[in-house]
């Protein structure tokens, strides 16, 4: 009975909002004045405010717009895209509208952009300024994230367009030399004299999509695993370059001393051999203070994530890097196979395998290869700690940085090598490169560890709020 009672009420309801809207209409509802009174954005994942007034709103978000006089409303625009609404829905006072991912942001002609237009016809239509964003910006990765004054900083990312101020973490401000690209996958500055460098933490950007930060690795001198200046001494032994094989920076960038992967020595001698190893490059090991990565707990916690790690270092290549010599790096002295595709480098149960191959001049993702060279400047590399041996995420999801540590730790020879190797690279059945004599000028510098965790800056303060 009481369902019955509560259909029949309905149904009441629905009759008499019906009657009322033909009525509003057919009494001028389509020459009636709208007016614009707030905006709110629904969001019922929200924990503070499910309903809450904006000043601006997302592709993809659905809004609730207050006011007056929308009887008889036949078209929105939004940045000049015809957006759906349901007239179902509508009332006189409020119409929902979504906020179509095909609406264009940047691209939308200056005399549309951040605007939405109520039509009823063409002598009865509103135009109200509206800032509509796209996804929120974020970054995934920086270059160059240790520089000197003058040097330029390219940050990489998503829906970055427009950026207008670049914030450093010692508070310096930049306005103005920002380039842009157009699609927003990237923006660039120069660092300024003014510039506190010693002072690290996130780059802050503010563009049109909103702010976006940094991961906390920008001037991040916290975690070395050698500098050749100091910071992590450098092992010697039979198999090791030493002191006496850095140079000094050839661009003079105060960057101190730097390796050649391949040191003069052994270019003057004619260069690597195909099929042959450099000697290492490697840190002081067992007893050394610094070789103990546990020190790092004080600023990259134990319990974070492999994922949310990687070494870093930068690179100076001028001359360009085709089709033979590889980077191998191991987090331990454990190695017994070497360059791409050897064990070291993959996952077992076994052994603790902590290696990989960076090859700059192979594509990867289908096995082509191009040439490459950071042209007259150092550039910064971040290879994700996943990418060691062990820590793959697909065969072991939930590594710490204090299981690698661990392993550092409890390894036989817990030295931090890096050398050339200039063997035959397979990348598939059908792409084989044959390696060749290897006698290029390739200088490295500044091991450490940094943490790559994204930060997610929220579109309102109020810290309880799920919406971001």
């Amino acid at each position: 009975m009481k369902t019955i009672k509560y259909l029949w009420t309905l149904c009441l309801a629905l009759a008499a909002f019906t009657l009322t809207a033909c009525s509003d209409d057919d009494n001028g509802g389509s020459s009636a004045a709208m007016q614009i009174n707030q905006i709110y954005l629904e969001n019922v994942d929200d924990e503070v405010n499910q309903d809450r007034p904006v000043e601006f709103a997302r592709l993809g978000q659905l809004l609730r717009i207050e006011g007056s006089g929308f009887s008889g409303l036949k078209k929105i625009y939004v940045n000049g895209y015809e957006t759906y609404f349901n007239n179902a829905l509508m009332t006189d006072n409020n119409v929902w509208v979504t906020l179509n991912a095909a609406t264009p942001i940047d691209k939308a002609d200056a005399d549309v952009r951040n605007t939405i237009v109520f039509y009823k016809n063409d002598n009865n239509k509103l135009i109200y300024e509206f800032t509509i964003r796209a996804a929120a910006p974020a970054v995934t990765s920086v270059d160059n994230t240790l520089p000197k004054a003058g040097e330029t900083v390219t940050v990489y990312g998503a829906n970055l367009q427009e950026t207008t101020k670049v914030t450093l973490p010692d508070g310096t401000e930049i306005t103005d030399g920002i380039r842009n690209d157009a699609d927003g996958k990237w923006y660039s500055f120069t660092v300024p004299s003014s510039a506190d460098l010693t002072k690290s933490g996130s780059i802050t950007s503010e563009g049109a999509n909103g702010t976006a930060k940094s991961p906390t690795y920008f001037n991040d001198f916290g975690n070395f695993i050698t500098d050749f200046d100091g910071n992590g001494e450098l092992g010697s032994w039979s198999a090791t370059y030493g002191t006496d094989d850095l140079v000094d920076d050839p661009l003079n960038t105060g960057r101190g001393k730097v390796a050649l992967l391949a040191p003069q020595s052994l270019l003057d001698a004619g260069g690597l051999d195909a099929g042959g190893n450099g000697k290492y490059w490697a840190t002081a090991g067992n007893d050394n203070a610094n070789d103990d990565w546990s020190r790092m707990y004080t600023t990259i916690p134990a319990e974070t994530s492999a994922s949310d790690l990687a070494i870093q270092f930068d690179i100076y290549c001028p001359e360009p890097w085709d089709l033979t010599g590889q980077l191998e790096i191991s987090l331990q002295n454990n190695l017994n196979g070497y360059g791409w595709g050897s064990a070291p480098t993959k996952y077992s149960a076994e052994y603790t395998n902590t290696a990989t191959v960076w090859v700059p001049w192979l594509n990867t993702e289908d096995g082509s290869h191009t040439a490459w060279s950071t042209g007259e400047r150092w550039q910064t590399i971040t290879i994700p700690m996943t990418a060691f041996g062990n820590y793959d995420p697909e065969k072991a999801p939930d590594v710490t940085f204090q299981k690698i540590v661990e392993d550092r730790n409890g390894g036989s020879y817990r030295n931090f090598v890096l050398f050339l190797a200039n063997s035959d690279l397979e990348f598939s059945d059908d792409i084989k490169y044959k390696a060749s004599t290897f006698n290029l000028k390739i200088y490295v510098d500044n091991f450490r560890v940094v943490s790559t965790k994204s930060i997610t800056v929220k579109d309102f303060n109020d810290d309880e709020t799920a919406t971001e």
